[in-house]
Formats: C-alpha cells, structure tokens, sequence
C-alpha cells in the first residue's frame, strides 16, 4: 500500500471528483483512477460509489480515518527530523464554533506569522465530535469546553469563558419558570457544552423537559434569537462580538452556570510533531 495511493484517496474523498483530486494532487486523472484501483484490490473492498457522482462507500467512510492517521503518522516522523527551527507540514486543528469565531483568529494568524511553512487545517464540531475525531486521529488538537475531556489526553485550560443568557430585549432577572417553558432555546446539537448548561440552567429553575431548537451555526442562532424566537446561552464574548450585527441584549449568570473552562486538548505528547511542540507553546504563551 502506498502513500501516495492514500493521500490521493483522501484527495478524492475531500473533492468528491477524482478530476478534482487530480488538479489538486497535480497530476493526471487516468493515475489517480488507477491509484485508486489498485487500494480496492489490495483491500478487498469498493471504496467509492461511481453512480450520480463520486461518492465513499461504507467501506470508503470506514478506511478514511485509517488513511489519515497513516499519512499523519508519516509526516509527523518526517517533520521530527528537520530543522526544529522552521516547523513544517500539516497542523490540524479542531474546535468549537464559538471559539474558533472569537478566540482563534489572533492566536491562528500569529502562528501562521512566526511558522509560515505550516498549512493550518480547522474543523467545527461540537465538543463531543471534536474529542471523537482527536481519539481517532484525525485531527492533531481541539479546543472544547466544560471539564477535561478524556483520562488519556493531554489537556491545558486556554480561555476560561462567562455564559449569558441572551434575548432580543433588555433583560435584567432571570426570567420566570412560565417564560422560560414558553420560549424555546436555541442552540447547537447534542454534544455541545452549552447545551448541557442550557438543560442544568432550566434545571434550576424547576423545568425539567427543555425545549432546544438546534442550529448549525452563530449567525443563525443570534439572528433568530434577535427576531425573538427565544432564548440562547453564549460566552459573552461571541455576543459582545456580534452586538454590533444583532438586536441582541444579555444577562449574565451565577458562575456555576456561567463560568466555563475552553481546553486546549491534544494525544499524548511523546507524539507530537514540532508544528503541534509550537503551537501548544503559543497557546500557552498568554499565562507565562
């Protein structure tokens, strides 16, 4: 099995076009059709759907981590042996949506300023999908909220975080039982942090079913919140961040509900490669 086969296999899984993988692999698309072959010989296995587009296979979505984790594996043990001066190769980086809209870009573009030679890859999950795809090795770090993670990571608070309760009017007490069992919340899918302080909020407060509306993005809550759907609980940064875009208003909450930890969470040090050694040294940077 080759790594070129595998990196063009994860380029066609990423175009969904094995046109596209070729442009993007630079080379042409008769190799990357035959690259491609030859791994469903070796494994016994069709890996793409070819019918009304191009498209993984149970069999594809099952080997695509396997790849990844191969070819990171590769260019970490690569990237171990150059200059540890000039960091070099693929960092790939997950994180809450919330925290990569507000927290990230300055710590991103500084690093990308003082390692250039690294290509910056972030994904946007809830905290649960994200520690899912750091335990399987497809990304090399996370940024997630609430309480460490998981026993076997390596993990460092980077933002400690206040929760609000925002609202499309001035709001100054809590609402009462009745309003809160009225008005849904709006918030990410299940696994999201925030959503679980959404559910120990109403808890509180003696509702024990919450309704949750679930969105896939910031904008889309906020707005929606704005237009006076219901209620969102967001780090009061994001909403300070957006008041200037949304008729938004907040109020903020006892720390058992409010305060959150965001982590900064990798696997076990001892296999680091120097793009991942820099860039935790640069998110721990702030506390020394």
């Amino acid at each position: 099995m080759q790594l070129h086969s595998l990196r063009l296999f994860v380029a066609v899984a990423e175009n969904a076009s094995f046109s596209g993988a070729a442009k993007q692999m630079h080379t042409v698309q008769s190799n990357v059709t035959a690259h491609i072959k030859k791994l469903e010989t070796e494994l016994g296995v069709v890996l793409f759907e070819r019918q009304g587009g191009i498209h993984l296979t149970p069999a594809g979505h099952a080997f695509i981590p396997h790849a990844q984790r191969i070819l990171a594996a590769h260019d970490n043990a690569c990237a171990a042996f150059q200059d540890a001066q000039a960091p070099s190769g693929v960092l790939r980086i997950g994180s809450m949506e919330s925290t990569a809209a507000v927290r990230l870009p300055d710590l991103l573009a500084n690093y990308h300023k003082a390692y250039p030679g690294i290509e910056l890859r972030l994904t946007t999950g809830t905290t649960n999908d994200i520690v899912s795809q750091l335990l399987d090795g497809i990304i090399d770090c996370a940024f997630v909220a609430g309480t460490v993670p998981h026993s076997s990571l390596y993990c460092v608070e980077a933002f400690q975080e206040s929760l609000v309760l925002v609202a499309d009017a001035p709001i100054k007490t809590m609402p009462d039982s009745d309003t809160l069992l009225e008005r849904p919340f709006l918030a990410f899918k299940q696994g999201c942090h925030y959503r679980h302080r959404i559910e120990r909020l109403l808890a509180r407060e003696g509702i024990a079913a919450a309704r949750i509306f679930e969105f896939g993005s910031i904008d889309g809550i906020l707005g929606c919140v704005a237009a006076g759907m219901g209620y969102a609980l967001l780090p009061k940064t994001v909403v300070d961040a957006h008041r200037s875009r949304f008729a938004i208003h907040y109020l903020e909450l006892a720390e058992e509900i409010g305060d959150v930890a965001t982590w900064f969470a990798a696997t076990a040090a001892v296999g680091w490669s120097p793009a991942l050694i820099a860039f935790e040294q640069m998110v721990r940077a702030p506390a020394n």
